[in-house]
């Protein structure tokens, strides 16, 4: 009776304490042009299910959406599943439509407040565009996540498709998607970075 308490205590308490991963991201995280389950989000939350670790990943992405259509999004989300980490993946659509960086910093900074008001951790992910915007555009839309990152004092998850753009079959005919056999790789990257954070 007693150690049949103790177990039950035991799992209550592994419950108590599963953290909620939330990631808030565009195509890149939401599986372009393959199922979500095929998805680097969806094979991080198996690889920790695996690993009997304690935590639940949510994918809240969605392709084509901006840091505005992550603001419009989150409280909801927030919410709804009171996550413990956000990982946050935005801005790559802001930057393709070449939106002013002031701009696109002013929201990521209002989503990173939102998550952090709510209880929430945040890790930030540096976003790269294609070398065809011009180099001063370039240089002000990537110098705003490190920025970001060094003001709200954040983890900053490097640009996951940047070690895949030279290997054969990582990245699709467009150059900016990873394939489906490029997901398992960004996993890896991830759930390396996160380990000494939410695990």
């Amino acid at each position: 009776m007693l150690r049949a308490l103790i177990i039950i205590l035991a799992l209550v308490s592994s419950v108590a304490h599963a953290n909620t991963v939330l990631v808030l991201g565009d195509s890149l995280s939401a599986g372009y042009r393959m199922s979500a389950a095929q998805a680097w989000p969806r094979l991080l939350a198996d690889t920790w299910q695996q690993e009997g670790r304690p935590i639940s990943l949510v994918n809240a992405s969605v392709s084509g959406d901006t840091t505005q259509g992550g603001l419009q999004r989150l409280p909801q989300l927030l919410e709804r599943h009171r996550p413990d980490w956000v990982i946050i993946a935005l801005g790559g659509n802001d930057g393709l439509r070449g939106l002013p960086p002031a701009s696109i910093q002013n929201n990521l900074n209002t989503l990173i407040t939102l998550a952090t008001d709510a209880g929430a951790r945040v890790v930030l992910t540096q976003i790269k565009l294609p070398p065809n915007y011009g180099r001063r555009y370039l240089e002000q839309f990537e110098s705003l996540y490190p920025r970001l990152a060094r003001q709200h004092r954040l983890p900053l998850l490097p640009f996951f498709v940047e070690p895949l753009l030279n290997q054969n079959g990582m990245m699709m005919d467009d150059g900016i998607h990873p394939t489906e056999q490029a997901q398992p790789l960004i996993a890896r990257q991830v759930h390396e970075f996160l380990r000494s954070y939410v695990e």
